[in-house]
């Protein structure tokens, strides 16, 4: 039985994993001007990583997309990973120290936009863990990289959807866009026919008028 045990025990922590890569959800929201979202890290030398997707924006005219910042602020208030100008980006640090880490979104352009936002904190228990525990080994070592590896792969699907999903709102901008310019250039041709028959109508009443004369 007990050779069995690291068996079952990965057995049970592969469920575990599934079962919160499905549960995690991405966040959304909207930044108008500056939006910050605070995420504790445990551990000094924990893998932080994330991804970003402006899905939305409420620029009517154009489809291209300008960029927002993402600037993140470690518990020292030092700034320890920037993106400049970005619709959608991936991320990944080593945090220099544990505590509260701060993920803050600048748009300099004003018009709302709704950002999917993902962020994980992993941390992969190393030989020093190990001889300072004595309740980790080995079994729990290869539980954490799975672990990690399964959420890499969660992470870039959802990188992947919230692609998907703006590449949809582009297409739908776009379709709103091309009806709208449709509809002006058809109110455009109606009103200058319009104007074309009165200026030919009042042209030919001034002409019957002087004949009669």
């Amino acid at each position: 039985m007990a050779r069995w045990r690291p068996a079952a025990l990965l057995v049970v922590a592969l469920a575990a994993v599934l079962s919160a890569a499905r549960r995690a959800d991405a966040l959304s929201v909207t930044v108008t001007d500056t939006e910050c979202i605070h995420e504790f890290v445990p551990y000094e030398g924990d893998t932080v990583s994330g991804n970003f997707v402006v899905v939305d924006h409420d620029i009517f005219w154009s489809s291209d997309h300008p960029g927002i910042d993402l600037t993140v602020t470690s518990p020292g208030g030092n700034t320890v990973h920037t993106l400049k100008g970005k619709s959608g980006d991936k991320f990944e640090f080593k945090a220099p120290r544990g505590g509260m880490y701060k993920f803050c979104f600048h748009n300099p352009y004003g018009a709302p936009e709704t950002v999917s936002f993902y962020i994980h904190v992993g941390h992969i228990p190393n030989e020093h863990n190990l001889a300072k525990d004595e309740h980790l080994d080995p079994i729990n070592v290869k539980i954490a990289e799975l672990k990690e590896a399964l959420e890499s792969v969660t992470a870039e699907q959802k990188y992947l959807k919230a692609r998907e999903a703006r590449h949809r709102h582009t297409n739908e901008s776009t379709r709103k866009r091309v009806m709208f310019y449709t509809m002006a250039e058809y109110i455009a041709f109606m009103a200058a026919s319009a104007l074309q028959v009165l200026y030919i109508r009042r042209l030919f009443s001034k002409n019957v008028g002087y004949n009669r004369v």
